[in-house]
């Protein structure tokens, strides 16, 4: 569990979570960094609507 946490801090590194890498590596953390906040945006909205 606690590699996965660690992976969630490392993704949002300026320099990513591996300094070299090809650019299908660099393409798939990007896509992990937009699924991840997308995620904790969709938690945000729905406990506001639940709160109501």
């Amino acid at each position: 569990m606690k590699k996965v946490l660690l992976y969630f801090v490392e993704v949002f590194k300026p320099n990513g979570p591996h300094k070299t890498g090809n650019f299908n590596l660099k393409v798939m953390h990007g896509i992990n960094r937009v699924s991840i906040l997308m995620f904790l945006f969709c938690l945000i909205v729905m406990l506001i609507r639940a709160l109501r």
